[in-house]
């Protein structure tokens, strides 16, 4: 029955468009026409449920940018309200009566009495105009002058999340459409309050220009006495505008809540609710002073000893329930530290951060796990717990397995799972990697709290917390909620304690990508590939390099960024080189050449040019007969006063590639890339290092500035010449 009752009403709603098409159509009609009395009260009656029920609506909303659809539908209600507005006025001045419900307000509301209609008007008209619109409209303006100020920063903000791997592509468009939706929403009801405040000045010129037209119509045509006009007309024009401005003063507040509330995703009610009575302190407090009220002299007792009454018994109630919810945590705190004691390093498979389960006996089988190690472990204060909680809302887990995707289409690279455990060694908001047990990071979070990164320079003092961001050493503030909008209009970018951890994680895996990648790691993609590839891994395996060789090589690319996507011409390079060498150095150099193409346009400030360092080519030349090489390393044997000299000219010309937000990028001949990646690697660890051999045909070198060779060097070489 209810499914049949419910289908002329969801066809009804299916044909919306044309309802609000009817609608307008409706109120253009009565800008023009003639209605009856009885079709005016249906009107009026409709103009103050439709306000009443706009209110509930933005009462229920959860989130204000859900009702994008208010800032027209005020207009429409608006336009509707001063087309009844006219009807109204020509029926009153027409026929001395514009029926029951302008009657009604007349006698019943206001008692017969037009001087104090007129009076009860105008209060209304003030609080609506100067009070309720007026803050409302300037609440608007600055709400959306913030929101589009801070759109750029939270575009930037989504855009850094997804070149992160924190999120996916459709995660990022729904947050770009929820960014955009609520510009527009706030914008729109920056100009919907204009519409609301010309209303209240339209409602007083109106309701002026009936009592006059009215009392001259009494007079001069209808044949009354000043004072049977003045009293009719008067009446009926005060209450015909105490009909319209009163749903006008239902919007008004509607419009108000709406920009004044924050998203929370509750609705007001339970928002407000959970707010207001959450210290029992301040209801014990306002009960006190409710007992001095009704004891001063004068004063009823009644009400004010009732409504103390009524605030102590709240207070009681929320504070037996403040102790048994601090229990039944502590309790719960309690046995968590028991069960970590008992298994102390218990680790978790990514997914599930619970303590591994005690060996039970001493089989073989149990104290092998003993001696397991995590390849990559997360560790956590316990501080830092609802993060990896899916109960309470925490995403970590979730999106450590967003890194690790991201990796793998970035890199190439398959991360091993990531064990996420507590660690009650670690202070409550400090987390740690583990890469094969040994730290490898480590931070510290405030989970309650915003991390506001300094990226655009801003000379703006936020209140908060200093800090230092852990991944690029930026100037950071923990602020709370309040500050977030202020950071967010100062161009500073603004992430979630969980977006910190997980950026500082993806960084890190990527910095230690090439450690995570192991002999079994690279079985499983030749495996892969000799699905798709069978004779290049026949020709390839066993006869010209071993596993071992094909895991160096494809190491030596991850160690400096390069990713393996493109594993079929990795490998056909190995097999074409093999033959020259079975050294992994040599052979990564050689497949670094045919990769050029494919990595090195991720270095290009714009298309086709690198701007980069280089070397003077004597000093180039010099560093060649200095290159040291073993079976198993290359390096450069340089001396102490030649090694500060590079690290000097290298620091001062990388440093003003990356105060213009460009790579750090040197580019040098073949023969000394790799010892001069390897000599400097701890030194300049963000360093790309590349190869005139590398760099595509069509690539251009714009320089940035060259490294001088040393005056003690330069000098060396001018006796020999002289010699020579």
């Amino acid at each position: 029955m209810s499914a049949t009752a419910s289908n002329p009403v969801t066809a009804l709603l299916k044909r919306a468009d044309l309802l609000f098409t009817g609608g307008l159509f409706i109120t253009v009609l009565l800008l023009i026409m003639p209605v009856p009395a009885i079709m005016l009260d249906t009107f009026l009656a409709l103009n103050l449920g439709l306000s009443l029920l706009v209110l509930l609506a933005i009462i229920y909303v959860k989130d204000p940018p859900e009702f994008s659809g208010f800032p027209t539908l005020l207009l429409a209600l608006t336009l509707f309200r001063l087309a009844l507005n006219i009807s109204t006025t020509r029926q009153v001045l027409v026929n001395g009566y514009a029926g029951q419900v302008i009657e009604a307000f007349g006698h019943f509301v206001i008692r017969g009495n037009y001087i104090v209609g007129a009076v009860v008007f105008l209060i209304l008209v003030v609080i609506n105009f100067v009070v309720i619109t007026k803050g409302a409209g300037r609440i608007a303006e600055v709400a959306a002058r913030f929101t589009l100020d801070a759109l750029p920063g939270k575009q930037m903000a989504i855009d850094a999340e997804l070149n992160a791997g924190i999120i996916d592509e459709v995660t990022a468009t729904a947050r770009r459409v929820k960014v955009q939706k609520e510009a527009d929403f706030y914008g729109a009801m920056d100009g919907a309050s204009k519409f609301v405040r010309g209303d209240a000045v339209a409602g007083i010129i109106i309701t002026l220009v009936n009592v006059i037209g009215g009392f001259a119509i009494g007079v001069l045509q209808m044949g009354m006495s000043l004072g049977e006009s003045l009293q009719k007309f008067t009446l009926l024009s005060i209450g015909d505008g105490l009909v319209s401005q009163i749903p006008a003063l239902i919007l008004s507040v509607g419009a108000g809540i709406l920009v004044t509330r924050a998203s929370d995703n509750q609705n007001l009610g339970t928002q407000l609710a959970g707010q207001l009575f959450r210290y029992p302190r301040a209801m014990k407090i306002c009960a006190g002073m409710m007992v001095c009220f009704g004891l001063m002299p004068g004063m009823p007792m009644v009400p004010f000893f009732t409504l103390a009454g009524i605030a102590l018994f709240f207070a009681k109630i929320l504070t037996q329930q403040e102790l048994e919810t601090g229990h039944a945590h502590g309790v719960e705190a309690a046995q968590a530290e028991k069960a970590a004691a008992k298994a102390k390093g218990g680790k978790a498979a990514e997914g599930v951060a619970t303590p591994a389960p005690a060996a039970a006996s001493g089989s073989p089988e149990d104290v092998r796990k003993l001696i397991e190690v995590d390849v990559f472990a997360i560790e956590i204060g316990y501080g830092l717990l609802g993060l990896a909680d899916a109960k309470s809302g925490g995403e970590l887990l979730a999106r450590v397995t967003g890194v690790r995707k991201s990796l793998a289409r970035e890199k190439g690279i398959v991360v091993p799972p990531v064990s996420v455990r507590d660690n009650l060694e670690l202070e409550p908001n400090d987390y740690r990697f583990l890469l094969r047990g040994k730290p490898v990071a480590r931070g510290q979070l405030v989970p309650s709290r915003w991390l506001a990164m300094n990226v655009s320079g801003s000379k703006v003092r936020l209140k908060g917390v200093p800090t230092r961001e852990p991944v690029f050493n930026l100037e950071a503030t923990w602020i709370d909620e309040a500050e977030k909008k202020t950071a967010e209009v100062n161009g500073f970018t603004v992430v979630d304690p969980a977006s910190v951890l997980i950026t500082h994680l993806s960084e890190t895996l990527k910095a230690n990508a090439h450690h995570l990648l192991g002999r079994q790691e690279v079985q499983s993609l030749v495996d892969h590939l000799k699905q798709s590839q069978p004779a290049l891994i026949a020709e390839l395996l066993p006869d010209l390099v071993t596993l071992g060789i094909i895991q160096r090589v494809l190491q030596n690319l991850l160690r400096e960024n390069v990713a393996i996507l493109n594993q079929p011409l990795i490998l056909e390079g190995i097999a074409d080189f093999a033959s020259l060498s079975k050294n992994p150095d040599d052979l990564s150099e050689l497949v670094r050449r045919r990769l050029g193409l494919y990595f090195v346009p991720e270095y290009e400030t714009r298309p086709g040019v690198v701007r980069a360092v280089t070397f003077d080519p004597r000093l180039e030349q010099w560093l060649a007969g200095k290159v040291h090489r073993s079976p198993t390393e290359v390096g450069l044997a340089l001396d102490p006063l030649t090694g500060r000299h590079l690290i000097e000219q290298i620091t001062r010309h990388t440093a003003e590639l990356v105060q213009q937000g460009q790579p750090a990028v040197v580019v040098v001949s073949a023969e000394i890339r790799l010892p001069l990646k390897r000599f400097f690697e701890s030194s300049f660890p963000r360093m790309t290092v590349l190869s005139y051999q590398e760099l595509p045909s069509a690539t251009e070198i714009e320089n940035a500035g060259i490294v001088a060779t040393p005056a003690h060097i330069a000098r060396a070489e001018v006796p020999l010449k002289a010699a020579a």
